[in-house]
């Protein structure tokens, strides 16, 4: 991978009159590191153009290789990754996944399935993220993975199990990672028989399993539906090699620019994602213009503009919840009170991202009022306060904090000091350069 980015303790970002660019958007977090996953699971040689350079990345690209399975990077677009087949040259492994969802959870699947003796551990925070419900589901049906610290966390101990599944079912409202993990392993179980897994209750983030189940077709494997209760694969699919796949921009990461343009002017136009995304981050522009800003797509980008003060909105946000904190900022520059509802997963995240966002938000003088599942946002009179905005190692609690930079129609931005900007590594390493370049030399 590409040297990594070296970043301050803090940067400070002036009051910004007006921002008007175009931006390219680095590759999708959630598209590459299942990318990674069904290509290493696949037969053949697939050739990966775009691929996320970020730490979540890097933790997944170094599992592979813990695992025995080679890759290459060609230049600074292009990884070669040589499939095993479903099987792994390595049977036992010990594996650093840093705070990384999109790769913990995916591989505990693969890992339980395929069988070896494995351990799986992260930082802190993701031994206090949830995995129990995904430990449940795989133990039912015959594998053998125990806790090595807190019951329902990693860290994990896989052993080799005897996987007997025809049908399995894991609960959905906690996060939807859990099912796509059980999707991508499981053709890795249907080999002579067909393996139903049933969602137990509320399905949350159903555009991020409509990611998984895209990318498992342009592998080779079709997912039977009964709408979003139950998945059905057949058995004999086997992953195969597309040859070469093209990585989309990131959706979630589009979010900031685009909100930046509907509040500080625009056009910003961002390259990367549009009308044929398969991401549901995509859909963050609808809430845009519903908040009253001009929303423009095409192909393969998406520009925002402002088109007055935005409406404050009271939405369900369930569909898009990472894209949603961006929402929650823009919030400042609204006419009133916006509420952002059916949001529990925040609590689950990077962070505690409900507590951490009320936190923060209160601090530029915005009156918040924190639920279960919600967050209202009331904006200050007058300008925004001058803030020093904590980050608590979350890649989205900084990027979303540059906006309160922003003058808007309604009211005028300030002066930010984000703390740990080292934290946006996680998906976006040249955030603050790139938002330098729509905002025209804010950087002090």
């Amino acid at each position: 991978m590409t040297q990594q980015k070296q970043y301050p303790h803090h940067i400070d970002l002036k009051p910004v009159m007006h921002v008007e660019g175009v931006v390219r958007l680095p590759g999708s977090k959630s598209i590459s590191n299942r990318t990674l996953l069904l290509a290493a699971l696949a037969e053949g040689t697939t050739t990966i153009i775009d691929l996320l350079a970020s730490d979540d990345t890097l933790v997944m690209l170094g599992a592979l290789r813990s695992l025995g399975l080679t890759w290459e990077q060609v230049d600074e677009h292009t990884h070669i990754v040589h499939g095993g087949g479903g099987t792994l040259p390595v049977h036992e492994a010990d594996l650093f996944m840093g705070n990384a969802g999109t790769a913990i959870r995916p591989l505990t699947a693969a890992l339980a399935v395929i069988g070896g003796d494995y351990t799986l551990h992260g930082v802190t925070r993701m031994h206090e993220r949830p995995i129990g419900d995904l430990v449940d589901a795989l133990n039912a049906i015959g594998a053998q993975i125990e806790y090595t610290g807190v019951e329902g966390f990693p860290p994990l101990r896989i052993r080799r199990g005897h996987i007997h599944a025809q049908r399995l079912s894991v609960r959905g409202n906690v996060s939807s990672q859990f099912l796509t993990a059980l999707l991508m392993a499981a053709p890795l179980m249907a080999r002579e028989q067909a393996v139903t897994i049933d969602v137990v209750g509320e399905l949350i983030s159903k555009p991020y399993i409509e990611i998984t189940l895209n990318l498992m077709r342009r592998f080779g494997v079709t997912v039977e539906q009964d709408g979003w209760q139950s998945f059905t694969v057949q058995p004999g699919q086997r992953y195969a090699s597309p040859g070469t796949i093209h990585v989309e921009g990131d959706a979630s990461s589009a979010s900031y620019f685009l909100a930046a343009g509907a509040i500080g002017g625009g056009p910003i136009r961002v390259e990367g994602v549009g009308r044929d995304s398969i991401q549901g981050d995509v859909r963050f522009a609808e809430a845009l213009e519903q908040m009253g800003a001009t929303i423009t797509r095409g192909d393969n980008w998406i520009e925002a503009r402002s088109n007055g003060v935005l409406k404050a909105i009271d939405a369900d946000f369930n569909h898009i919840p990472d894209a949603a904190m961006t929402i929650a900022v823009a919030a400042l520059y609204a006419d009133g009170t916006t509420t952002l509802r059916n949001i529990a997963s925040w609590r689950v995240k990077e962070t505690d991202r409900l507590a951490a966002m009320a936190t923060e938000l209160r601090k530029l003088g915005a009156i918040v009022v924190e639920g279960p599942d919600f967050i209202s946002v009331t904006p200050p009179e007058g300008e925004l306060r001058a803030a020093t905005i904590d980050t608590y190692d979350d890649h989205r609690m900084a990027m979303c904090f540059s906006l309160a930079s922003l003058d808007g129609k309604a009211r005028r931005g300030n002066t930010m000091r984000i703390n740990d900007p080292k934290c946006v590594a996680k998906t976006f390493p040249d955030y603050f350069d790139a938002f330098a370049g729509i905002a025209h030399e804010n950087l002090i």
